[in-house]
């Protein structure tokens, strides 16, 4: 027993190893592209980013998957593909760091709360959640995407939302922000929702009650809860902005509390279009011998509703893509009303 746990120790001491290892390579070369484009260009005025905001680049996300990984928040895919996520994230803004970090730890806090219960009706219940490459990438591969542009086009560098003076970066920062808002909603309601509360959840497409866990059920509290998880990036997005952009540049600026209403209404009305997918092109049946909900059909399975047509990992991606879309729109209306 005591040789099996010692194994393990040095296994996990390995895996970190090469996390750190691995994210200083890629860091590295990074940080010479950077320097080498800044000597080419120099005439262009463009700046190169300094040594240390690439190492808090660099070092962060390991530090994240690590945690994560010990905390069994993420298998040993799932990690090395949080390395890339948070390293793209990190990099670009200040503001999509912190909303990252706060959704990554709310949403591992969420997937833990009541964990007993949520064993009693789901399929691929894993203990502590131990999301694989697979969900790191269809719950922040959306917002990575956006990340990844917003440092091409922008570079390492924070801007207010204003789409007068700064249009590109201001399209680009919403959608991230929409984009973590939907997730972390949709994490809140199906982590929260499930288990608070005693009544049987409805279907969002026909108000029909069906079991917990169904794909596309809704309820009352788990409504409240997607707005609370966009809430809360949207508070994490604002209180960032104030601590990170000049006061003077904030004070020409329009103003930027409105972020913390489209975080709110990305959180509900993402978790609302996922809701929506998952009642239509996402099969959910009830196994009568195990008593769980499963996403596949079988003779002992009574079908519920929806069609086989996307898995939930699929659902979760293409929610997250509309819902950024939806915020950069949404903002940009909503600004120029304000202003």
């Amino acid at each position: 027993m005591a040789s099996s746990s010692f194994s393990q120790r040095y296994e996990n001491l390995l895996l970190y190893i090469v996390f750190a290892g691995a994210a200083a390579i890629f860091g590295f070369c990074c940080w010479v592209l950077n320097v080498g484009y800044g000597i080419i260009f120099q005439d262009s005025g463009y700046e190169a980013v300094t040594p240390w905001r690439w190492i808090a680049s660099t070092v962060s996300p390991v530090l994240l998957a690590s945690v994560a990984f010990h905390r069994k928040s993420l298998n040993t895919s799932g990690a090395f593909s949080a390395l890339f996520v948070g390293f793209l994230m990190i990099s670009a803004n200040i503001c999509f760091a912190t909303s990252l970090i706060v959704f990554f730890f709310t949403a591992s806090s969420a997937t833990k709360f009541r964990s007993s219960k949520k064993r009693s009706f789901e399929e691929n219940f894993k203990e502590g959640g131990q999301r694989n490459w697979v969900q790191v990438v269809c719950n922040g591969g959306v917002a990575s995407e956006i990340s990844l542009m917003y440092l091409i086009d922008i570079g390492m560098k924070e801007f207010p939302v204003d789409f007068v003076n700064h249009y590109q970066a201001s399209w680009m920062s919403t959608a991230v922000l929409g984009a973590l808002a939907c997730s972390c909603g949709d994490t809140f309601a199906s982590e929260f929702g499930t288990v608070i509360g005693s009544g049987q959840p409805r279907l969002i497409t026909t108000l029909r009650k069906v079991p917990r866990g169904t794909n596309g059920a809704v309820s009352f509290v788990g409504l409240l809860c997607s707005a609370l998880g966009g809430l809360v990036i949207g508070v994490t997005y604002y209180l960032t902005l104030l601590l990170t952009i000049n006061q003077r540049k904030l004070h020409e600026s329009p103003v930027q509390w409105p972020v913390i209403i489209v975080g709110l209404v990305c959180g509900f009305g993402g978790s609302f279009i996922d809701s929506l997918l998952g009642a239509t092109v996402q099969y959910s049946g009830y196994d009568q011998e195990r008593n769980i909900i499963v996403e596949h059909s079988a003779p002992n399975v009574q079908h519920i509703n929806g069609r086989q047509l996307l898995n939930n990992h699929a659902i979760n991606l293409l929610s997250s893509l509309l819902t950024a879309a939806f915020s950069s729109i949404f903002s940009y209306h909503l600004w120029s009303y304000l202003t």
